[in-house]
């Protein structure tokens, strides 16, 4: 089973607070992706996160394809990070990253998300595909991200 990384660091002009109220809302998700993603969150979820808690969205990532995704909130360490994990979705294991460090413009935005593919081989060969959809995923939030927050990079 291959196992896959991506990863993203930006810089933006908010406290680390504010970025962790935006961030750890799954509320702002349809903000921040492309209009393909679309997500709906179909469970409560109370205004501040913690380990355990578990989340449930239906979304439209592949072909319009309405999909159930469950993520419990495996780590949260409030304002630095927290990691949310698929307990039933379309991956074979997903964990997502998002750490907040403080830095000289603000705050530094690090996510670090390993996945596999289900279905063995099958899924290898759909991971060209499935990969350059997260990827434009990441680069829709990347964009939204630095016209709103954005600083120069050095």
């Amino acid at each position: 089973m291959k196992i896959y990384q991506l990863h993203r660091q930006q810089r933006l002009a908010l406290s680390q607070q504010q970025a962790w109220e935006f961030f750890s809302s799954p509320h702002y998700l349809n903000q921040i992706t492309p209009e393909f993603f679309h997500v709906d969150i179909t469970s409560p979820v109370p205004e501040d996160i913690y380990s355990g808690l578990l989340i449930r969205y239906r979304m439209k990532a592949v072909f319009g394809v309405p999909m159930s995704w469950l993520s419990e909130v495996s780590h949260c360490d409030k304002p630095n990070r927290f990691v949310y994990q698929q307990a039933v979705g379309p991956f074979g294991f997903w964990s997502h990253e998002v750490c907040l460090s403080n830095c000289a413009e603000g705050v530094v935005l690090e996510d670090i998300v390993f996945y596999t593919m289900p279905f063995g081989w099958l899924g290898q060969l759909l991971h060209g595909f499935i990969g350059d959809k997260l990827q434009r995923i990441f680069d829709t939030r990347r964009d939204y991200l630095q016209a709103k927050w954005g600083v120069a990079e050095p």
